[in-house]
């Protein structure tokens, strides 16, 4: 299955939106209140191609590419916390979108929440998928830092292939070769290699644990929030989305069995049949 033909039958529009002075890429589909999906580190709007189809039906879509990530503008800036949420924030206005539910997966989960908590009038609600910023584990971060720069700056598209790998429970199943070759491309434009390290400044301690999420962040946020993990995730353990829970005062978790990073792609339908209910019962 390819991932443009996940999309058969929706009618979608590719496009750039001018973010206060940053391009940015964003797909769009659908009609109703808005939601807005956010990848992981290193990743791409395709990565919730399994997911906007079951969404677009009822729900305006919006899946961009994160600053600095993908095709959208790649400013020489190291791309801490609050960068983010002032890009998300400069989408939200350029997009003309007041109020929104926010998807975030990894990363993405890590920005959303941040926004959620200091601009709690911007989210309706909130989905966190095995998302970062609770913790900074050494190993863990070289692991993301290495595996990336060696699949960024070697022309070797089997590295990339093992980046995306490290992700998945069942990697057979759910890595393709037009996922990898999609990321590959990204990987490999001059303003990506060239920012690299902007991109990846996370990775470092100091710089990391100056932008991790704190309780007091976590309790500002009043968005219902959905928080989703996989059992097999190889970059935090279950008791990591369980504090994350328990901090959030309005908030459920829900474990995914034979899931590792990406719970949205991997078990896809239990994924969207979820969301779709928390989404219904937070109208």
């Amino acid at each position: 299955m390819s991932i443009w033909t996940e999309l058969t039958g929706v009618d979608f529009s590719l496009g750039m939106v001018d973010a206060a002075g940053v391009p940015t890429r964003s797909l769009r589909a659908g009609h109703g209140e808005p939601v807005v999906f956010l990848h992981g580190t290193s990743g791409h709007l395709e990565a919730f191609a399994r997911n906007i189809p079951a969404h677009a039906p009822h729900y305006e879509c919006h899946a961009i590419d994160l600053l600095g990530h993908g095709y959208t503008g790649k400013p020489d800036y190291p791309y801490e916390i609050p960068r983010y949420v002032e890009h998300l924030v400069n989408y939200l206005d350029a997009a003309g979108l007041r109020r929104v539910h926010l998807v975030g997966e990894s990363l993405g989960g890590w920005v959303a929440a941040r926004v959620a908590g200091e601009h709690p009038q911007r989210v309706r609600s909130l989905q966190l998928l095995a998302a970062g910023g609770m913790v900074a584990n050494p190993e863990v971060m070289q692991r993301l830092k290495t595996s990336t720069t060696h699949a960024v700056h070697t022309d070797d598209i089997e590295l990339t292939r093992r980046r995306l790998e490290l992700l998945m429970y069942d990697a057979e199943r759910d890595v393709s070769d037009e996922l990898v070759e999609v990321r590959h491309r990204i990987y490999h434009q001059p303003e990506f290699v060239r920012n690299l390290p902007n991109l990846l400044c996370l990775q470092e301690m100091e710089v990391r644990q100056r932008n991790l999420l704190r309780p007091e962040q976590l309790e500002l946020i009043k968005a219902p929030t959905l928080v989703i993990w996989g059992h097999q995730n190889p970059f935090g353990d279950v008791p990591e989305a369980q504090r994350l829970a328990e901090a959030i005062p309005n908030s459920e978790l829900h474990l995914f069995g034979e899931c590792g990073h990406w719970p949205q792609h991997e078990q896809h339908e239990r994924y969207n049949t979820l969301s779709l209910e928390f989404l219904g019962a937070t109208n």
